[in-house]
């Protein structure tokens, strides 16, 4: 046969089978370009901003993490994860700093990192230990009195003591949070909220003792215990103050913290 007919192809002749083509020689990389997405409508009318079209790799404000000093914030749980981040040590400190009111440099100490762990470690505690020593200080003095009467737990101690402690340790540092506002000052009210939570600390000794079955003897621990409670208040709330016109604020928080010992006395420890 001639040669050159021997060239011809005869992929598409009948019963002719195909040459194998060697891919991964031939074969040719195909590179997808990036997909860049556009966040739709285009950011260029109110403003003057004039960005147009915004990627997706770099959101605009609308986007990012709402701060905690906004009202989204105040509801956002993620807020607040950074007041919780402190450990044993320097709860431990500031406890033994809340038991000595002469000082008054209580906001110093926590001024780079206020915590609301253990303000709320604090009022719960205070919580069931007002509701268990508090039953169990009337049971002693029904069975000192009469050894035959009967005794039975009394529920409504937790509540009164939830309500109480609760509601003291929230609502009174937002009370004077919106107070010095309404005067010009530029309170914290997390610091506000840490420092009064702190200064319950000495009624959970003060529980205990007010077990003694004395009564003057009782009268003379809390009211001690009132004192120093609301003398830490009243000399932190003092040097947090900017303007000499707010002196009659620390006034009333002592009184006010007083009152709260005085209460804790007449209602759980008769």
């Amino acid at each position: 046969m001639d040669e050159s007919y021997s060239n011809l192809p005869s992929s598409h002749l009948l019963g002719s089978v195909p040459a194998v083509v060697n891919e991964g020689t031939n074969s040719t990389t195909h590179e997808v370009p990036e997909a860049n997405m556009r966040i739709f409508p285009p950011n260029n009318g109110e403003g003057g901003s004039g960005r147009g079209y915004q990627s997706l790799g770099s959101p605009t404000e609308g986007f990012e993490q709402q701060p905690a000093n906004n009202w989204k914030g105040v509801f956002s749980i993620s807020s607040y994860t950074q007041y919780f981040n402190v450990d044993t040590d320097i709860v431990i400190n500031r406890l033994i700093s809340s038991l000595f009111p002469i000082d008054g440099n209580f906001f110093s100490k926590i001024d780079s990192n206020p915590d609301l762990y253990g303000a709320i470690w604090i009022s719960t505690t205070l919580v069931f230990l007002f509701a268990l020593l508090g039953n169990y200080a009337t049971y002693l003095i029904e069975k000192h009195s009469d050894s035959s009467t009967s005794w039975s737990f009394d529920i409504s101690y937790v509540n009164v003591a939830a309500g109480v402690v609760y509601g003291y340790a929230i609502v009174v540092p937002l009370a004077f949070y919106f107070l010095f506002q309404y005067m010009g000052s530029n309170p914290s009210l997390i610091r506000f909220w840490c420092m009064w939570g702190y200064s319950l600390f000495i009624f959970v000794p003060c529980a205990f003792l007010l077990l003694i079955p004395v009564e003057i003897l009782r009268w003379i621990i809390i009211l001690l215990a009132g004192t120093a409670s609301s003398s830490f208040v009243a000399l932190n709330l003092k040097s947090y103050m900017e303007a000499g016109d707010l002196t009659i604020m620390a006034v009333a928080s002592f009184f006010l913290q007083l009152a709260l010992a005085i209460f804790i006395k007449v209602w759980f420890f008769p």
